[in-house]
C-alpha cells in the first residue's frame, strides 16, 4: 500500500510528531470512553431507570381506568400518584413530545415510556428538572409530572466535564514537559548548525540522557576537530620553523661554492647533513599527517599477545625494554586498530629508550578499558611542561638527554592523536620504580 498522503499531511517537525504521538491516544481513549459509557452503561441505567417508572405510571393509569366517572377518576388517581411521588392532572390539554438534540439519554426515556405504557401519548422533556407524560385514556386526557432524576442519572454531564478537563490539563500539562524535553534537542540542532557554519557557539549538554549523551559527544567531536585543525596549524609552523634553518645554511654554503675552489669533504657532508635533517622532517610531517588521516576499521585483538609482540620486536632491534608485568584476562580481546595503536607504542618506547638507559612496558585488560604503559629511568618532564609536550614539533631540549640524538618533537603528539582517536587519552606522569617519565595510553575496551 502507498501512504505517501499520510507522509505529506503528518508535521515535518519533531515538536509536532512527537504532540501527535502523544495526544492523538489521549483523544481517542476519550472519544471511545465516551461513546461507550453513552451507548452502554449510560443508556442502560436510564433504561432500567425508565422501566420502574412506567411501572407506577401504568399503575396510576389502571387505578384512573377503573374509577366510574371522571370525579372518581381523579380522586383515585390522586390518591395513588401522591405516594408515589407522581403529580396529575385530570383533564389535561394533548401534549407535544419535545426534547433537546443533546439529551442523550432523553431518547432512551421517550422510548421505554412509550414502550411499556400504552397510553401514552407524548413526553415532554422541555424542562431540565421534570418530566411531563400526556396519557389518553376514558375520561380523555391527563398528565402526569415527576422529577427527572427519576428516569435519568444525577448530572450525567459532569463525567464528560470532567473527562475533557483532565484531558485538557493533563495535555496542557505535557505540553509543557515535551517543550521542555524537545529544548535541549533544538539547543544541541543549532549548535552543529552553527558549527557547520565555522562559527562555534556556547553549548552545554542537558535534557534527557540520551539527550546529554548524545550533547557530550557532538562536543568532544568538535572539541577533536577543533584540535586537530590547532595541530594542522602548530604543524605546519612547526616545519617551516625547523626547515629555516637548515635552509639558510645550505644557501649559505651555496653561495660560498666556487669553480676555483671546490669544497672541502667536510664542507659536503655538513651539507649533506642539513639535507638529512631536512628529509626527516618532511618525513616525520608526512608520517603524522598519514597517521591523522588513517580510516582503517578498528578489529578486535589479543591485546596482551599484542603488547607482548611490540616489545619483543623492540628487544631484537636492541632496545633495552622488558615487559614487567600483563595483567587481565591473556586471551581477552580489545578493539581497536592494530597498525596505528602500535605505532604509538613504539614512538612511547622509543622516547623511553632514547632519554634513558632502559624502559619497562606494563599492560593490563580490564572489564572495560586497555592500559599499556611505558617507564623510563631518563630525567624525566617537569609537570607544568608535559601539557607542552603534547604539541607537536615541540621539543624540550633542556629536560631530555640530547646526546643521544633527538627527534623532530612528533613522538608524544602522534600518540596522544592515537589514544584520543580509540577515544582514549595519553597520560604523562612520574615513574615509580625507574624515576623517570611514566607514560599511560588508556583506551576504551
Amino acid at each position: 500500500m502507498n501512504f505517501d498522503w499520510l507522509k505529506r499531511t503528518m508535521p515535518r517537525g519533531l515538536y509536532g510528531r512527537a504532540a501527535l504521538i502523544l495526544f492523538l491516544p489521549v483523544v481517542v481513549v476519550t472519544v471511545v470512553v465516551t461513546v461507550m459509557f453513552l451507548q452502554r452503561h449510560f443508556e442502560d441505567v436510564t433504561r432500567q431507570m425508565t422501566s420502574g417508572m412506567a411501572h407506577e405510571v401504568a399503575l396510576v393509569a389502571s387505578r384512573i381506568e377503573a374509577a366510574p366517572d371522571e370525579a372518581a377518576a381523579r380522586v383515585a388517581g390522586r390518591e395513588i400518584a401522591a405516594p408515589l411521588g407522581l403529580e396529575l392532572v385530570l383533564p389535561a390539554e394533548p401534549g407535544t413530545e419535545w426534547r433537546a438534540l443533546y439529551d442523550l439519554s432523553g431518547r432512551v426515556v421517550i422510548a421505554e415510556l412509550h414502550e411499556r405504557v400504552p397510553d401514552v401519548r407524548s413526553v415532554d422533556l422541555s424542562h431540565r428538572r421534570e418530566v411531563r407524560v400526556t396519557l389518553q385514556g376514558r375520561w380523555g386526557y391527563y398528565q402526569l409530572a415527576f422529577p427527572r432524576l427519576r428516569v435519568s442519572a444525577s448530572n450525567p454531564h459532569q463525567l464528560l466535564v470532567l473527562m475533557t478537563g483532565t484531558s485538557l490539563l493533563m495535555t496542557a500539562i505535557a505540553t509543557v514537559f515535551l517543550r521542555n524535553q524537545l529544548r535541549p534537542i533544538r539547543r544541541l540542532a543549532r549548535a552543529a548548525e552553527e558549527y557547520g557554519k565555522g562559527r562555534i557557539i556556547p553549548y552545554r549538554p542537558a535534557g534527557a540522557t540520551e539527550i546529554r549523551s548524545a550533547g557530550t559527544a557532538f562536543l568532544e567531536m568538535r572539541a577533536r576537530i577543533e584540535r586537530q585543525n590547532e595541530q594542522r596549524k602548530q604543524m605546519l609552523s612547526g616545519v617551516s620553523h625547523d626547515l629555516r634553518t637548515p635552509l639558510t645554511r645550505l644557501r649559505l654554503g651555496l653561495s660560498m661554492l666556487s669553480p676555483d675552489y671546490p669544497p672541502e669533504p667536510d664542507e659536503i657532508a655538513a651539507l649533506e647533513s642539513d639535507v638529512a635533517a631536512m628529509g626527516t622532517m618532511v618525513d616525520a610531517f608526512l608520517d603524522h599527517a598519514r597517521d591523522a588521516a588513517q580510516d582503517a576499521p578498528p578489529e578486535p585483538v589479543p591485546a596482551l599477545d599484542f603488547v607482548r609482540g611490540i616489545v619483543a620486536d623492540a628487544q631484537r632491534g636492541g632496545q633495552d625494554v622488558v615487559l614487567h608485568s600483563a595483567a587481565g584476562d591473556q586471551s581477552g580481546r580489545a578493539t581497536f586498530r592494530r597498525d596505528s595503536l602500535r605505532r604509538a607504542v613504539e614512538n612511547l618506547i622509543g622516547n623511553a629508550v632514547r632519554y634513558g638507559d632502559r624502559a619497562e612496558v606494563e599492560a593490563a585488560l580490564g572489564p572495560s578499558y586497555f592500559r599499556i604503559s611505558i617507564e623510563d629511568d631518563g630525567p624525566g618532564i617537569p609537570p607544568e611542561r608535559r601539557e607542552e609536550a603534547l604539541r607537536p614539533f615541540t621539543r624540550l631540549d633542556p629536560a631530555r638527554n640530547q646526546n643521544r640524538g633527538q627527534g623532530v618533537g612528533l613522538g608524544l603528539s602522534i600518540a596522544a592523536d592515537i589514544a584520543r582517536a580509540h577515544g582514549g587519552q595519553l597520560r604523562l606522569g612520574q615513574g615509580e620504580r625507574l624515576g623517570g617519565l611514566r607514560a599511560e595510553i588508556v583506551i576504551p575496551r
